[in-house]
């Protein structure tokens, strides 16, 4: 699968469990670790893992060779890493905390600037 096949197959997933508010960056000019960051948020701590096991049920079905997951067990904060694509699933207190949006966007829009 391309990248953005797997991209497509994450938000699928997300979409599958009603994600709250998916937000896509594409960010393979920015960093060498991955093509697209997908941010989202989850209702509940039980929500957040369902996300995030959701994708990887999609991801092993679809035979996705690169799956990584972190902190699904805690809920608050799970991370799913398809190589190409990292997904970050967030309670909305925790993802308003880290604010992860504005770590990207200042750097995506320089990057614009200099074009």
């Amino acid at each position: 699968m391309n990248s953005e096949q797997v991209q497509q197959l994450a938000i699928d997933a997300l979409n599958d469990l009603k994600a709250i508010d998916i937000v896509t960056f594409d960010v393979r000019d920015l960093t060498s670790l991955t093509d697209t960051m997908i941010i989202c948020s989850g209702r509940s701590n039980r929500h957040v893992k369902s996300l995030a096991e959701n994708i990887v049920t999609h991801a092993k079905k679809q035979q996705v060779s690169y799956i990584k997951t972190e902190g699904e067990k805690e809920g608050e904060w799970a991370i799913v890493d398809l190589a190409d694509v990292v997904v970050h699933i967030m309670l909305p207190t925790t993802r308003s905390f880290y604010n992860l949006e504005d770590l990207w966007e200042p750097i995506e829009n320089l990057r614009e600037q200099r074009g």
